[in-house]
């Protein structure tokens, strides 16, 4: 069996701006970047609409296992699968951290047959987005170390600064630091640390911009702290938000690559789900809109984490209303749902999940009826893509199928993207297509903006977690008074929790219901226009295992990479 990279090394590619050129995307709004990828003009977002609508459609998951489920390879793969089927479509995907590539998940350009490539450049660097966004948010930590420490003329009382540096490796050491040691002109003595770029509330701002002056102008807004009044202290006050804006100007571009089958795929920023929003700009929808029949947008883990916000935050900025879901489902992580496999991140999947349980999958299927209840509740028709491994047997296959049409899904398809590229998502996308075309979808927010923070957030953990309850430390109420008192208490909210429950949890699997949701702490992202509960031990800064990744990357005298996947 080849490895993904060795497939997507045989992947015949065309230039990229060949590719641009067919579908109708000017020359001249494209920045080669070698012959296979190219920055695409941000301003073509605002260009005049195709003549025929553009559907738009989001691909998310049940709640995962650390292996993941194939969200990717689907997102990737239906574009591919709508145009073996008469469609045109692209897909809008998230850029990988390096994180998780040199840790334990690999690198995130799909997989098998269904890839964006070269796999390679997608993975590592790509056209250096990551970079702007991290010296943008570390300009901005050291102005405000100098600033206190020249004169401190904003006041700022540096208890309160809330600011913390960013890197895109994974580095448990960064996770708490102590800043200006060394000497007075080393700065003021306090406590801070490192997150993984991803997190970056840059991150987020360049994700949900619509152009470049919303940027500069989200940029402007981020509060970094208070002054010694308990008033907000903004990156525009420290006269820093132009110089960070500057070093952004062309990642706020969209990178135009394609798939091994040469669909086209636009990929632009990415924050992670479990503690950012989880999605592709909207600057990257809104360009493919203006070209393709079909849309294909991934939102990061679960429907209850990445989709939520998707629809909550995303859409409600862009103005972009989806016309269906889909959910991807494996056999093994509905298995693993009914608690009788214990999952270790770092460790390979129990053998059990591989032989046919009925039992055990009909257990687990609680969680997939979860999450088809809560794209339901958004008002989408739902086509539930059943991944098929190998080890899956009919029997199991048609269970799944019968558990997601009784729940409400419109259509259950089995998808062989992954083994077999489009032609083994065909019958995919025609579900697909005819749940666009059905006019079904009636799009609803699933809270008003105009509701007290708490409110929102005990709606998001009963509608959408299956909490009986909530309960705020004493931090927390107190952060949201304070922010609610500042005139920000409209906003949404960005809930980070882990990613392998429908909890807070991780080892609440299936459909867990009634439990104490623990809301820890909240802080505002004044910039990126969201404010953000924390619930459960949830990291910003992830760690290496005894086994990362990065010890089967190399390269060999050629200049070839060897190991990624």
């Amino acid at each position: 069996m080849l490895s993904d990279l060795e497939i997507a090394r045989e992947a015949s590619l065309e230039p990229i701006s060949t590719l641009a050129e067919r579908v109708g995307i000017p020359t001249d709004a494209l920045s080669s970047f070698g012959p296979h990828k190219a920055k695409v003009d941000h301003r073509l977002a605002e260009g005049p609409a195709r003549p025929g609508p553009s559907h738009y459609v989001l691909v998310t998951a049940i709640t995962p296992t650390p292996a993941g489920e194939g969200k990717t390879v689907h997102t990737i793969g239906l574009a591919m699968a709508l145009e073996r089927i008469g469609r045109t479509a692209a897909c809008t995907i998230r850029q990988p951290s390096m994180g998780p590539v040199f840790g334990i998940k690999g690198g995130a350009a799909g997989g098998g047959h269904s890839q964006v490539v070269p796999m390679e450049d997608f993975n590592l660097h790509l056209t250096g987005d990551f970079h702007a966004i991290s010296a943008a948010n570390n300009l901005l930590a050291a102005a405000i170390d100098t600033s206190v420490l020249l004169d401190n003329p904003l006041g700022i009382n540096p208890e309160s600064i809330s600011w913390r540096r960013v890197i895109d490796i994974n580095d448990r050491s960064l996770r708490e630091v102590r800043v200006g040691l060394g000497g007075p002109k080393n700065g003021i003595p306090r406590d801070s640390g490192f997150d993984i770029t991803a997190a970056s509330e840059v991150m987020a701002i360049l994700g949900l911009a619509q152009d470049l002056g919303d940027m500069r102008r989200r940029l402007g807004d981020i509060v970094i702290g208070e002054n010694f009044e308990g008033k907000g202290v903004t990156a525009e006050a420290l006269e820093v938000a132009g110089a960070m804006a500057v070093l952004l100007k062309d990642a706020i571009n969209p990178t135009l690559m394609q798939t091994t089958e040469n669909t086209l795929a636009l990929v632009h920023t990415g924050p992670f789900a479990n503690i950012a929003h989880g999605n592709s700009s909207i600057i990257a929808d809104r360009v493919a809109s203006r070209y393709f029949d079909f849309v294909v947008t991934e939102a990061g883990f679960g429907a209850d984490m990445g989709a939520e916000k998707f629809f909550n935050i995303k859409c409600r900025i862009s103005g972009m209303r989806p016309d269906c879901a889909v959910l991807v489902a494996t056999v093994r992580a509905l298995k693993s749902h009914s608690g009788l496999f214990p999952l270790k991140q770092g460790k390979p999947l129990p053998a059990g999940l591989c032989q046919e349980n009925i039992e055990a999958l009909e257990a687990g299927c609680s969680n997939l009826e979860a999450q088809i209840e809560n794209l339901l509740s958004f008002g989408l028709p739902v086509v539930v893509a059943i991944n098929r491994f190998s080890s899956d047997t009919e029997t199991e296959l048609e269970c799944v199928r019968k558990r997601a049409l009784a729940a409400g899904a419109r259509d259950a398809v089995v998808s062989e993207l992954h083994a077999r590229g489009g032609a083994g998502g065909e019958d995919l996308a025609r579900a697909v297509d005819s749940a666009c075309e059905s006019g079904e979808a009636d799009f609803r927010f699933l809270y008003e903006l105009e509701a007290p923070l708490q409110v929102k957030i005990a709606t998001l953990a009963r509608e959408i977690y299956g909490a009986g309850s909530v309960e705020f430390s004493a931090s927390a109420l107190n952060s949201l008074a304070r922010i609610e008192s500042a005139g920000f208490g409209a906003l949404p909210v960005c809930m980070a929790k882990t990613q392998y429950s429908l909890s807070h949890d991780p080892q609440f699997k299936g459909r867990p219901g009634g439990f104490v949701f623990p809301v820890h702490q909240v802080h505002l992202a004044a910039g990126a226009g969201f404010v953000v509960a924390q619930a459960g031990n949830i990291m910003t800064m992830p760690g290496l295992g005894r086994k990362p990744a990065y010890k089967q990357i190399d390269l060999d005298a050629e200049g070839c990479i060897q190991g990624l996947f």
